[in-house]
């Protein structure tokens, strides 16, 4: 990513948040209502019954939400970034510091949980000993991983519910999968009924509610721009 002026990574608010409100929206809907060229796109953090987000986010710079949780965060001209975001007297700090008040030029962030890999290493039991029912059985997934030397991203959807069709992962098991991708960097986000991914503007996957597509807070795209190149 570090590499590819013309990728870049957006947060997209489902509609009625974009002015603090709250709201839900199906990840197709957010995705062709976007003004970006979207190559991919999947559901992002929990969110409360109100149609809030439960983590912190960050959209074009914008602090909508502060919270000290696991976090993936982006910014122009820099790697992606995964770990707990952290609230400072000067702002909400990832690897770098957004101004709570003014904001910065460009950075993305969505929050997720748990963090599964932490520089390398898989983080604690990831809550298979206080979770059981979440993280030691089967469920849909949606996660993000980042390979820090090569700058390379993984955006992973598991479908599950759904038997013969899929069973779902585990949170060990997904886990395993981006060890086994390797990445030392890697987030859980929300899943269950909420895991969907648009790829070139169509669904790819198998919502498991029975009504299909389920409607969330906010979503993380991958967006080609090449005009952010020009100039370098």
């Amino acid at each position: 990513m570090a590499n590819r002026c013309d990728l870049a990574f957006q947060v997209l608010q489902a509609e009625g948040r974009q002015d603090g409100g709250a709201g839900r929206e199906r990840v197709s809907s957010m995705t062709a209502r976007s003004k970006q060229a979207v190559l991919a796109a999947i559901n992002a953090d929990f969110f409360t019954p109100e149609g809030m987000t439960v983590g912190a986010e960050v959209v074009d710079g914008v602090v909508r939400a502060v919270a000290e949780r696991p976090t993936f965060a982006w910014r122009p001209g820099a790697g992606p970034w995964l770990g707990v975001a952290e609230t400072t007297d000067s702002g909400l700090r990832f690897g770098w510091t957004v101004p709570l008040e003014s904001g910065d030029t460009g950075t993305e962030a969505v929050g997720g949980f748990p963090d599964l890999i932490d520089q390398g290493e898989r983080v604690g039991d990831l809550e298979v000993g206080a979770r059981p029912s979440f993280a030691a059985a089967r469920h849909p997934r949606s996660a993000v991983g980042v390979n820090s030397g090569s700058g390379q991203v993984w955006i992973v959807l598991v479908d599950g519910r759904q038997v013969p069709h899929s069973a779902g992962m585990t949170l060990p098991e997904l886990a395993q999968l981006f060890e086994a991708a390797g990445t030392d960097e890697a987030l859980n986000l929300d899943g269950g009924g909420s895991s969907a991914m648009v790829v070139g503007g169509a669904p790819v996957n198998r919502p498991s509610d029975a009504t299909g597509e389920r409607a969330v807070v906010n979503a993380l795209a991958l967006i080609k721009s090449p005009e952010r190149c020009s100039g370098l």
